[in-house]
């Protein structure tokens, strides 16, 4: 799996040079970067392959910060499970129906990510799950297909980016890559190619693998 880890990091990477290249070409219009927190609000679900490369940087922390993060987590999590008692250790968003993950990660909820330092900075930046790393600017394909059309308040307030053809990259393209890692990864985990598996990051920060596989394997 460490392999399948190493190859997702690399896609990452590609993700990070777009986005830099991007920030170059517009760098008057464009505020995210390491600082900018604006985003880092609320929950949302990441893949498991997020979550498993997450955890990579989370754990080369200091053991003492670790520590209080997990407690935090702890309690988040906690927190969410009082709100739907199904939703339980080890918290897949799968294993409640999709339609009732909306009342765990309401729209309005503005409380900072766990990951977040006193300055406002990600404490594993460059392990961050792919969401993070393309949110703030439209995903358009090469193709002229636009897989999200909406853009952060605080970039492009004087022009639409949509119109903006240098902002373009191959998300299809990327997408498809990335489904192929995440099969691969759950056979690896446990025998079985799946295409969704999904958690919160608080969820990632607790992980215990053994339970993790078996949770997978209870799913449908």
């Amino acid at each position: 799996m460490e392999a399948i880890l190493e190859r997702y990091g690399l896609l990452l990477r590609e993700v990070d040079d777009w986005f830099q290249t991007c920030l170059e070409q517009h760098a008057d219009q464009i505020q995210c970067r390491n600082g900018c927190s604006a985003c880092c609000r609320g929950l949302f679900d990441i893949t498991l392959l997020d979550a498993f490369y997450l955890k990579l940087g989370f754990d080369a922390l200091p053991s003492s910060q670790t520590h209080i993060l997990r407690q935090e987590a702890s309690v988040r999590l906690k927190g969410l499970s009082q709100i739907n008692p199904q939703f339980k250790e080890p918290w897949l968003l799968n294993s409640i129906p999709e339609d009732e993950w909306e009342e765990l990660m309401p729209e309005d909820d503005e409380t900072p990510c766990l990951l977040l330092s006193e300055g406002g900075g990600c404490l594993v930046y460059e392990y961050r799950p792919m969401t993070c790393r393309l949110n703030g600017i439209p995903l358009i394909d090469f193709s002229g297909e636009e897989l999200f059309d909406e853009w952060c308040t605080l970039n492009f307030v004087q022009k639409d980016p949509r119109l903006l053809a240098d902002l373009r990259f191959g998300f299809n393209e990327l997408f498809t890559r990335e489904l192929m890692l995440f099969r691969e990864f759950t056979d690896a985990l446990t025998g079985a190619k799946r295409n969704e598996v999904d958690l919160f990051i608080p969820a990632a920060l607790l992980m215990d693998q053994d339970k993790i596989i078996l949770a997978i394997k209870n799913l449908p």
